[in-house]
């Protein structure tokens, strides 16, 4: 049995590729591990904040010295760690906009990246402090970038793949419905990218 957290970020609802392909995802590992349970996290509905000042004072403000305001800033910050910490499987969709992740996935990684809670630095320089968690990306994008001459522009996998690293979480599988633009791909890019799931 695995506890799995699903990361919504996009604003399609059932419309949505990455969703669709997340969901999936998180279908054959509840096959292969009967009995695994479900968070789901839409930062699109739960209009997850961008960062300001309120926030970043929380975070570098001692626990025991935060005031009412500081635990309302941080409110999201400390559910979305808890989050992560209780999950044994982290699922992101994430669509690809303007060649990089939408806005309120940025937003997430801001309030999950915090020194001394999620990372820290020692002699050796960075190290992530949250271990042993599985990630599968669900990655959809109009064009076709695993490969070929836009494969440059796309931003979202290493960005993803370096921020959940550098917090610990570095075995990242990433799997794309993509093409879903382009005339004699799309009908059959979900079914692609829903076959090339593979659980590891």
């Amino acid at each position: 049995m695995k506890k799995i957290l699903h990361i919504i970020s996009s604003p399609r609802g059932e419309a949505s590729l990455s969703i669709k392909l997340g969901n999936a995802i998180i279908e054959k590992i509840q096959a292969a591990n009967p009995g695994s349970t479900v968070t789901e996290n839409n930062l699109v509905n739960k209009q997850f904040p961008h960062l300001e000042e309120a926030h970043l004072a929380s975070f570098y403000t001692p626990a025991e010295n935060r005031t009412p305001a500081n635990l309302v800033a941080i409110k999201h910050s400390e559910e979305s760690i808890q989050e992560i910490l209780d999950a044994d499987i982290i699922v992101i969709g994430a669509p690809l906009y303007n060649f990089s992740i939408h806005s309120t996935l940025k937003a997430w990684i801001d309030h999950i990246v915090r020194a001394g809670v999620t990372f820290k630095y020692d002699g050796n320089g960075p190290e992530g402090l949250i271990k042993g968690k599985k990630v599968y990306i669900a990655l959809s994008s109009g064009g076709v970038y695993s490969d070929g001459p836009m494969k440059p522009f796309d931003f979202a996998e290493p960005y993803l793949k370096h921020m959940l690293s550098f917090i610990g979480m570095s075995d990242i599988t990433v799997v794309r419905v993509e093409g879903t633009s382009i005339p004699g791909i799309q009908d059959t890019a979900l079914e692609k990218g829903i076959n090339s799931i593979h659980l590891n």
